[in-house]
């Protein structure tokens, strides 16, 4: 086995059950490094002889390295480009949000600021939808659950992260393992997020949906839906043909019933291909029977890539009065953040660049509906 990262929890696990050593410490090393992000393994106190070796021989205190880290003219968006062992970037985006802005049933908001962290699970993406600039970059590899968890712990050294969101780079249900770890880490000691605070977003990936309540129960479920009907879906997503839509809402009913948690379906708006009254109404009476929060992604132009352009704002305010109006759905209109450091959604893309310039990374879908909750 190589040098592994501290934070992949079942190798580390297994690595101190197979040398006798208690695996309470784990927890204790954890909360060492996040605090000393460039600590030696002989800094960290009282630990039993066996395990300084062991950590020396096995494990690294971090596996990737913040090569840049790029501020957005919003004043609120930080996005990190994250170098892994193997040579590849990821990217990490910051969202600080302040829930005192703006009312609440008609009171000021309670709370006061607090982050979100969007973080990627792949090295691009099999999904190829074609709305989204990473699909271009095809798929690339898996990130280990270490590799997941170090970019909440760099992102942690920038401002303290509330909550987490799996919607940078990857279908984070095509690495379910890693995933199911990075959550259980996450949610654990010493980060300690509530499960309620941790968002999954998938296009749809069936299997996986239905084991994720047993898995990892309490967590937030978004689905990227983006269009009510199949043969609109595979227009613009190819892999939707693999998950046929009305299995899938089978799925999210079955999913629903066991967890009775609000799903989040995230819908990119897209002139003249899925924004118009119809769909509306399609949408509506497809999700009737669901507890839902519907958000309405404004699509970003990603250059050459893309053959859509940006619904109206005339169109997405007329496509949400229907969802509210017809069938009392709760419908969001995504702000958009980061689009001037391609950190918003849909501009996630590597051109692996010359040495000195650095890949032209973003997010692919942002969910900021938990930090308001």
């Amino acid at each position: 086995m190589g040098v592994g990262s501290i934070f992949d929890g079942p190798d580390v696990r297994a690595e101190f059950e197979k040398a006798g050593i208690n695996t309470h410490f784990i927890p204790f090393i954890w909360k060492y490094v996040i605090k000393n992000p460039n600590c030696e393994w002989d800094d960290i106190p009282d630990l039993p002889s066996a395990a300084y070796s062991l950590l020396r021989s096995k494990f690294k205190t971090s596996t990737s390295s913040v090569d840049s880290v790029i501020n957005s003219n919003d004043g609120v968006t930080t996005k990190l480009l994250v170098k892994l062992q193997n040579g590849a970037f990821v990217e990490a985006v910051i969202m600080r949000y302040d829930t005192r802005l703006g009312k609440y049933c008609g009171k000021p908001r309670p709370g006061g600021p607090r982050s979100t962290l969007c973080i990627s699970s792949q090295v691009g993406c099999k999904m190829g939808c074609k709305f989204c600039a990473t699909g271009s970059m095809g798929f690339k590899n898996n990130l280990s659950s270490g590799e997941i968890v170090e970019q909440l712990v760099h992102a942690s050294c920038l401002s303290q992260i509330r909550n987490v969101v799996f919607m940078g780079m990857g279908e984070p249900l095509n690495n379910y393992s890693a995933l199911v770890e990075a959550v259980r880490a996450m949610s654990g000691v010493p980060f300690q997020l509530s499960p309620k605070r941790i968002t999954v977003s998938t296009v749809g990936i069936i299997h996986a949906i239905n084991k994720l309540h047993k898995d990892l129960p309490g967590l937030n479920l978004a689905v990227s839906l983006h269009a009510p009907v199949q043969d609109v879906r595979c227009q613009i997503m190819p892999a939707a043909r693999a998950f046929p839509l009305e299995k899938l809402m089978d799925a999210l009913q079955v999913y629903q019933k066991n967890s009775m948690q609000k799903i989040f379906i995230e819908y990119i708006m897209l002139d003249g291909v899925n924004d118009e009254e119809q769909h509306a109404h399609q949408l509506g009476k497809l999700l009737e029977t669901f507890d839902v929060v519907v958000n309405l992604i404004p699509f970003n132009p990603i250059g050459s890539l893309s053959q859509f352009r940006t619904s109206s704002e005339e169109k997405v305010l007329r496509f949400q009065k229907i969802l509210r109006g017809v069938n009392n759905i709760r419908t969001t209109v995504r702000k958009q953040m980061g689009q001037d450091i391609s950190g918003a959604c849909g501009q996630l893309v590597v051109n692996l660049p010359d040495e000195k310039k650095p890949p032209n990374l973003g997010v692919t879908d942002i969910e900021d509906l938990v930090s308001r909750r």
